[in-house]
C-alpha cells in the first residue's frame, strides 16, 4: 500500500514519493478553463495548500508529475506561466510585521523568476513590478496563487482595531492584482474566511466565489466513493457507518464529503475514534463570543439562516453563526426554499465536531476535573436506563460551574442557561439530541436517544411542573418504544436542581 500524506502540502512531493493522491486535476482543468478570478473558502485541514500547489504545478507545466492523471490528456503541457505564489505562514501582529512579510514572501518569489525589483519601500508597489516584469520576461501572462489570503486578519481576531487595520493593509495589497488584469492568466485565493467584495477586495468584483458552487463541492475533502476505493485497503474490516458516522458530514453543495486530515489520522493512529481535526486548534474567541452573548447553545442544532449570512464576514460585527460555518463547526444539512431566494439549514457535520465542540464550550463554564466522570456517569445511565440515578449526576454538573460565569449577569434566571449546559453536556457523549423537538402539539425542550430508548426532557425555572406538561401536551407520541418523560425545575438562588421528577413509557 502506498503511503499516507499526513501534512504534506507539496504535489511534487506527494508524487515523487508514492504517497497516495486523489484526483483533483480533472476538477482543477475545470476551473482554470472555466475562470480567471477564484476564490475559495474552505475550514483549515482541508487540502487547500495542496490543491492550490496542485494548481502552480500544472501552470509551470510539469507534465511529468501528472502522468496517468485526469489532466494529463487536457492540459497543452507546451505552455508555461510564470507563477508568483503568495503564502502567510506564521503569525503577524502589526501592521509593521505584515509589511516585513510581504517584502519576504515577495523576495522568494523574485529569486524563484530570477526576477530584481527596483521598489524597495513599498510591498504593493513591488507586487504590481514583479508581476508585470515577470510577463514581460517570460512572455506569458502570469498566474498569482494566494493561499490562506485571510490569515494575517484572524491573527488579530481578538483584537478588532489591529485586525481592521491589518485588514485594511491587505486591501491596499490584493487591489494590485485588479490593476494589473493585462498580465494576469489566472488568480486563485484560499482561505477560510469569507469577507465581502467591498471589505477586502475593493474592485475585484469578478472574484468569482465557487465555495458554495455545486460543480466545485468536491475540490477538498474525500468522498464516500474515494474511501470504498481509494482507501479501502487501509479501512477493511473497519464499521464504515461509524467513520461516516464520525467524519463526513461536510456539505459545500456538492457531495457529502470527509476532512481528509481526519481519515488520515484514524487510519495512521490504528483506526480509532478521536476528535483529530477538532484538536489542531479551536480559536478561544469562539467560546469568548458565546459566552458574551449568553447564545442558547441548542440553537446550534437544525439553525436556519440566510443566504447572505454564511457569506459576510464582518470584523466590526462578528456574527456567531457565520464564524461558526467558515470554520467548519457547522455545516450545510439542507436548502431551505424562501419567498425570496433560499436560505440554509445549520449543524454539525459529524459526531466528531458536535462532541468537541460541545465538551469545550462544558470545559470553559465547569470544572474540568468534574467534567469526564460526570460525562462518563451520564452516558451509561441514559444507556441503561436507570433515569432515577441521573439527578444526583446532573446535579453535581451544576454544581461544578465556576462561580465567575455568574458575576456581573443574572443568566441563572434564564431557562436557557440551564438548558444550554445541559444540551452540551449531553451532545459531548455522543447521543442522538434535538433540541426543541416539535411535535403537532408543540415543542418539548430536549429528545435525547441512546441505549434504544427516548428521553424527552421539560425544563422550567422557579416553579411550574414540567412532568405534567409533558403529559399533557404528549410530547411523546412521535417516538415508538421505551419512553421516558422527564421533568425538572431549577432553582436561580441554588442555581441547580431543585425538583426532578420522571416516568417510564412502554
Amino acid at each position: 500500500m502506498k503511503k499516507l500524506p499526513v501534512g504534506i502540502q507539496t504535489f511534487s512531493e506527494i508524487i515523487n514519493e508514492d504517497y497516495l493522491y486523489i484526483d483533483k486535476t480533472g476538477i482543477a482543468y475545470s476551473l482554470i478553463d472555466s475562470f480567471k478570478y477564484v476564490f475559495l473558502s474552505r475550514p483549515r485541514r482541508f487540502g487547500k495548500s495542496l490543491f492550490l500547489d496542485t494548481l502552480k504545478n500544472i501552470f509551470e507545466g510539469k507534465q511529468a508529475l501528472f502522468r496517468g492523471l485526469l489532466i494529463e490528456k487536457q492540459w497543452n503541457w507546451e505552455v508555461k506561466y510564470p507563477v508568483i505564489k503568495i503564502s502567510f505562514g506564521g503569525g503577524i501582529r502589526s501592521q509593521e510585521t505584515l509589511r516585513k512579510k510581504l517584502f519576504y514572501i515577495l523576495k522568494d518569489n523574485q529569486e524563484r523568476l530570477d526576477i530584481l525589483c527596483e521598489e524597495k519601500e513599498d510591498p504593493n508597489q513591488c507586487f504590481a513590478e514583479l508581476i508585470k516584469r515577470a510577463s514581460q520576461k517570460y512572455q506569458q501572462k502570469v498566474v498569482v496563487l494566494v493561499d490562506e489570503y485571510d490569515k494575517p486578519i484572524l491573527d488579530n481576531i481578538e483584537n478588532i482595531p489591529e485586525a481592521l487595520v491589518i485588514r485594511d493593509g491587505m486591501r491596499d495589497f490584493y487591489t494590485n492584482i485588479k490593476e494589473n488584469d493585462e498580465y494576469l492568466r489566472f488568480v486563485f485565493l484560499t482561505g477560510v474566511s469569507k469577507f465581502s467584495k467591498v471589505s477586502l477586495f475593493s474592485g475585484l468584483n469578478n472574484l468569482e466565489d465557487i465555495s458554495l458552487n455545486p460543480d466545485y463541492g468536491n475540490v477538498c475533502g474525500y468522498t464516500q466513493l474515494d474511501l470504498v476505493t481509494s482507501f479501502a485497503p487501509y479501512l477493511e474490516g473497519v464499521d464504515m457507518e461509524q467513520v461516516k458516522r464520525w467524519y463526513n458530514g461536510y456539505n459545500f453543495l456538492g457531495d457529502s464529503v470527509y476532512n481528509p486530515f481526519d481519515i488520515l489520522l484514524f487510519i495512521r493512529n490504528q483506526r480509532m475514534f478521536k476528535n483529530y481535526w477538532f484538536e489542531t486548534g479551536t480559536p478561544r474567541f469562539l467560546i469568548e463570543l458565546i459566552k458574551k452573548n449568553n447564545y442558547f447553545i441548542p440553537k446550534l442544532i437544525g439553525l436556519h439562516v440566510n443566504e447572505s449570512l454564511v457569506n459576510s464576514f464582518d470584523l466590526e460585527h462578528l456574527n456567531l453563526e457565520t464564524i461558526l460555518f467558515q470554520t467548519g463547526y457547522l455545516t450545510i444539512k439542507r436548502l431551505i426554499p424562501l419567498d425570496m431566494g433560499f436560505g440554509y439549514e445549520l449543524g454539525f457535520p459529524n459526531i466528531e465536531v458536535q462532541m468537541s465542540f460541545n465538551d469545550y464550550i462544558l470545559q470553559s463554564v465547569t470544572t474540568v476535573s468534574e467534567n469526564e466522570p460526570i460525562r462518563r456517569e451520564l452516558l451509561a445511565l441514559l444507556k441503561s436506563g436507570d433515569v432515577g440515578a441521573l439527578e444526583p449526576v446532573i446535579k453535581r454538573l451544576f454544581a461544578s460551574i465556576a462561580y465567575n460565569n455568574f458575576t456581573n449577569n443574572d443568566i441563572e434566571r434564564y431557562e436557557g442557561f440551564y438548558a444550554s449546559v445541559l444540551y452540551a453536556c449531553f451532545a459531548s457523549i455522543g447521543v442522538d439530541i434535538i433540541a426543541e423537538d416539535v411535535s403537532n402539539k408543540g415543542r418539548v425542550d430536549l429528545t435525547i436517544k441512546a441505549g434504544g430508548s427516548t428521553f424527552l426532557f421539560e425544563f422550567k425555572v422557579t416553579d411550574g411542573e414540567p412532568l405534567e406538561q409533558v403529559r399533557k401536551m404528549k410530547y411523546y407520541e412521535k417516538y415508538d418504544g421505551q419512553r421516558y418523560l422527564i421533568g425538572i425545575v431549577f432553582d436561580p438562588k441554588a442555581r441547580n436542581v431543585s425538583k426532578f421528577e420522571w416516568e417510564k413509557l412502554l
